[in-house]
């Protein structure tokens, strides 16, 4: 089976094309414009694997994709790439809508044109998976971390209430997948997965920023009080969950991936500085949290 990965020099993207090289016979189209976030040295040796095939494509340049299609025809497609960091999207919005938005209509667009010229059998196997975030529904109101009501849980029928730039494009490229199931009947599914970290993730996001300023002795940035709770979802678990989602039959279906390990900001930050402090022997006086600095939200 050959399966065409957007994002695959990613963080996710990259940690389920090594998934698929390690535990299945599958070949990988590998799609990535590879900008800063993205790096083929995150596959480790799969890298040059003969059954992994690499194209620096950006997914907003549709003629590269329509070869990419004619050319590799795969039988299944799981799209990952995405602009994901919430204060660049306050900074620069537009290349957010660009990406999320108008890149995946491309894909979108290229894969109904596809899947309509498949014959039956090949037909039925194809299916469009769409790797969304939780993102797009909000903030959890817990009120604390001892009292969680099972109720206040995302679930797949949550309202959409996105609250920046990036969330809300994000929301944006769910509601075309499922228009572009509804409208044209392409086989898809949609997955909101919760906070990832793991091997290989930019020192941008939260876990590995706070461990690079920590051996950097900078000062550690928590947003407001540090109360903002956050899922945390270990990256190889998703990427096996996404690939039992892309192989199942639940067509047009949403499916929330979680962790079930929320924790405040604050509360992981010390976490990661105390494991820190007995990894470089550290004094308690001369604790790695005396570097988390508060800052405005």
């Amino acid at each position: 089976m050959k399966i065409l990965v957007t994002g695959g020099a990613g963080f996710i993207g990259s940690a389920f094309i090594r998934y698929i090289l390690q535990n299945t016979k599958d070949t990988v189209i590998n799609v990535d414009k590879l900008t800063y976030a993205g790096d083929l040295n995150n596959l480790g040796v799969w890298k040059k694997s003969k059954r992994h095939i690499f194209s620096k494509t950006d997914i907003c340049n549709i003629a590269d994709l329509k070869n990419i299609f004619n050319k590799h025809k795969p039988n299944k497609v799981i799209h990952f790439a995405a602009e994901s960091h919430v204060d660049n999207s306050i900074l620069n919005p537009e290349t957010f809508i660009n990406t999320n938005i108008l890149g995946t209509y491309n894909l979108l667009e290229v894969s109904r044109i596809f899947f309509q010229s498949l014959k039956s059998k090949n037909a039925d196997n194809f299916v469009f998976h769409h790797v969304s975030t939780d993102e797009v529904y909000g903030d959890l109101p817990h009120p604390d971390d001892k009292n969680i009501d099972d109720n206040d849980y995302f679930f797949e029928h949550s309202k959409y209430e996105p609250s920046s730039p990036y969330s809300a494009s994000k929301a944006g490229s769910d509601h075309l997948v499922r228009a572009w199931h509804r409208t044209f009947n392409l086989p898809i599914i949609v997955s909101n997965c919760s906070n990832n970290y793991g091997p290989y993730q930019n020192k941008e996001k939260f876990i590995p920023n706070t461990i690079f300023r920590a051996i950097n002795n900078e000062h550690i940035p928590i947003y407001g009080d540090g109360s903002q709770i956050r899922d945390w979802l270990f990256v190889d678990d998703h990427v096996e969950a996404l690939y039992k989602i892309l192989n199942s039959k639940f067509i047009g279906e949403t499916f929330n991936i979680g962790g079930l390990n929320e924790l405040r900001n604050i509360h992981v930050a010390e976490k990661i500085c105390e494991i820190l402090d007995k990894v470089k022997n550290k004094e308690p006086n001369k604790s790695y949290k005396k570097l988390i600095k508060f800052s405005k939200d």
